[in-house]
């Protein structure tokens, strides 16, 4: 390989949530509690990846910080062509211009003026279960009231979308916009074209304005491939806000810094109105010659050699898991690089509550995250973006000290 994704970070006292907040928690938080004596602490809760990021990134900022002046800037031209050839060469998407791609503070920030600009306080808004935590975060905190619409697992044990149920909570309800996540967290489905079409004709047929989350685009495992939402039909590209960023790709959570693509002109009007109301909703230049770097002909091989590595990380863990924990439940993801383990059986067999599952973790450093919020209250999300050194480490101590 050409990068290095071996290597063990430092990260504590460089600003690292995933690593500086364990031990910060209490029994009920989000946060994992320290581990006991002897124990090193694995982060495998927070989002985000135990990897450095793609070289090309640090020197494009670097390049950029040898001119020792940032006042106001506008989004260059290189800004605007390397999200445009990225999608192109990534995705298959043609037609795509400028005037399309919005700068956002963050996918849940996108997320927040699509709620205030297409729905009112009190209204309900369509999300699948599992559900991701910011989301229904965000609508908490912006007044509306998620529904949700669960996923189930079929024969194969594979991820669906319940698209009767979509339709009759839509329905019922008078619900006229929802949140799509695509690929899935934390279920880690990268949906196939035949799913998002049909699930697109459900939220037309019901006349949904449809944000479309597309933040884990880049990290399919296995030779999945991403179908943009938006490409699915001549309606849902002009029905849907679609949301990406390279943080999650290239790590870059901390830089703050994603986009919208929206083709129809009424939604993106009403959506960066009120993006701007706030006055806030402006973009780093640091950030900007991130996303130059990121999305540049290195940042490609880069992401090719990532998923790559994730997909052997995911392999060895989701073989190890069946192996050595019975009771405990996982569809494999096809993309991200979270597993969302479902522990009841085990639980209920050995007399357990999945607090104490969960502590039995922590007590032995694997850093692990409560499904609770994702509403599974008896899941783990599992973090495999860590070098492979972490990973089968921490398989071995759940082994021996945890699933006993």
């Amino acid at each position: 390989m050409d990068f290095d994704f071996v290597s063990v970070p430092d990260r504590r006292g460089m600003d690292a949530l995933a690593v500086d907040e364990i031990g910060c928690g209490t029994e009920g938080s989000n946060a994992p509690m320290a581990p006991k004596d002897g124990f090193s602490a694995i982060p495998m809760w927070v989002a985000d990846m135990n990897f450095a990021t793609c070289p090309a990134v640090t020197r494009h900022i670097a390049d950029r910080l040898a001119h020792p002046l940032f006042g106001y800037f506008l989004p260059s031209d290189a800004y605007y062509d390397a999200v445009i050839s990225w999608h192109r060469d990534r995705n298959g998407v043609t037609g795509l211009t400028r005037e399309a791609i919005g700068y956002e503070n963050g996918v849940l920030g996108c997320v927040a003026s699509a709620v205030q600009a297409f729905s009112s306080p009190g209204e309900r808004v369509l999300v699948h279960s599992p559900t991701y935590i910011g989301f229904t975060h965000t609508l908490d905190n912006n007044g509306r009231v998620p529904v949700l619409s669960p996923l189930k697992r079929d024969e194969n044990g594979v991820w669906r979308m319940d698209y009767e149920d979509m339709d009759r909570r839509l329905k019922k309800d008078r619900i006229h916009l929802g949140i799509f996540c695509s690929p899935h967290n934390p279920c880690g489905r990268v949906w196939e074209e035949w799913e998002i079409r049909r699930a697109m004709e459900v939220y037309r047929e019901n006349g949904c304005v449809v944000i479309s989350d597309e933040i884990w685009s880049d990290i399919l495992l296995d030779g999945h491939r991403h179908i943009p939402t938006q490409s699915v039909s001549a309606d849902a590209r002009e029905r849907t806000i679609a949301v990406y960023a390279p943080s999650k790709t290239f790590n870059l959570a901390g830089l703050i810094g994603s986009y919208h693509i929206v083709y129809d002109p009424y939604l993106r009007d009403r959506l960066r109105r009120q993006s701007e109301c706030c006055h806030y909703n402006s973009m780093n230049v640091l950030s900007m010659h991130a996303l130059i770097g990121a999305y540049g002909s290195e940042g490609r091989k880069w992401t090719d050699e990532l998923c790559a590595v994730i997909s052997k990380n995911i392999e060895y863990a989701c073989s190890f898991i069946k192996q050595n924990f019975p009771g405990v439940d996982f569809a494999r993801p096809e993309g991200t690089y979270m597993v969302f383990l479902h522990c009841e059986k085990w639980c209920r067999s050995h007399s357990l509550s999945l607090a104490d599952l969960l502590r039995r973790g922590w007590d032995v450093g694997v850093g692990w995250q409560s499904g609770g919020p994702f509403h599974d209250p008896w899941g783990i999300r599992v973090n495999f973006a860590l070098p492979f050194s972490l990973v089968s480490e921490a398989m071995e101590r759940l082994k021996k000290h945890v699933f006993i």
